[in-house]
């Protein structure tokens, strides 16, 4: 009930369109982190999230039933689209064989491409990213790869076929925000797919500057799992997504060198003198 409400609490901003498919929402939620599966719930409820990703690898596909390891028991396929994420994979082959066991699930042929072997930063190996997408693409996987904020590696996915590029802001977790700001602007300059801004946002502020760039969604987790209060927190998101969103459809005032006067009685005073 709370997840429809807020959400008709919008600028009019326009529909995200992925692969064919439109969503009214730009925020994509992550399950990691909280604090019970129930605050999990409450939190992606009340942000308007409509994708919902779910790392493979925490979802219970035994069929036994287990509450407390089933994270998909919180999540209503009939409200959101749970995209499985194939965190964990050291390489393409161990993302290739998530993905296939999470179609057979019966989850959606949509995943997040998620390849880091390095567990000490998790920053996306690029090399097995592109091979493993070329693999799902193929199978006719719905790919969302998650990357580094590489302009190449970025157009090298699109000719692949993947739905969208994610390119990270900072490393995952560690809330420093666009730290990548340059290179994030050459993908979305040259990007003909959605561009999705996934990890290191720490603060609504910085999803309302993904979004003021011209990044089509961003994606949150860590910083409203484990905010003091994640419900209020995944408002703060929503919010921050429409306001950035709604400037840039508006376009943002050209940044000057010069103070200019904002009242033509200023002007007119100053030329007297």
């Amino acid at each position: 009930m709370c997840h429809d409400i807020w959400y008709h609490m919008d600028l009019g901003t326009s529909k995200l369109s992925i692969a064919g498919r439109e969503f009214r929402s730009r925020l994509m939620i992550g399950t990691g982190k909280y604090s019970s599966n129930e605050m999990m719930k409450d939190s992606i409820e009340t942000s308007g999230a409509e994708i919902v990703t779910v790392a493979l690898r925490r979802a219970d596909m035994s069929g036994q039933g287990d509450v407390f390891a089933n994270i998909l028991d919180y999540v209503d396929p009939e409200k959101f689209l749970i995209l499985a994420n194939t965190s964990g994979a050291m390489n393409a082959e161990e993302a290739v064989r998530l993905a296939r066991l999470a179609e057979a699930a019966g989850l959606p042929k949509w995943i997040k491409l998620e390849i880091h072997p390095d567990p000490n930063y998790l920053l996306p190996d690029p090399i097995e990213t592109l091979k493993a997408a070329e693999t799902l693409v193929k199978e006719g996987f719905t790919v969302l790869p998650y990357i580094n904020a590489d302009p190449v590696l970025a157009k090298r996915l699109e000719e692949v076929g993947t739905a969208t590029v994610m390119p990270l802001g900072a490393p995952i977790g560690t809330n420093k925000g666009l730290a990548t700001k340059d290179q994030l602007e050459i993908i979305i300059a040259q990007s003909n797919i959605p561009v999705v801004i996934d990890a290191g946002l720490g603060a609504p502020s910085h999803a309302a500057e993904a979004m003021e760039l011209g990044a089509d969604a961003v994606l949150v987790n860590t910083a409203i799992a484990v905010a003091q209060d994640p419900i209020k927190m995944g408002k703060a998101f929503h919010y921050a997504v429409e306001c950035g969103r709604a400037a840039y459809e508006i376009g943002l005032p050209k940044v000057g060198q010069k103070a200019e006067a904002t009242s033509p009685l200023t002007a007119f005073l100053n030329e007297s003198l």
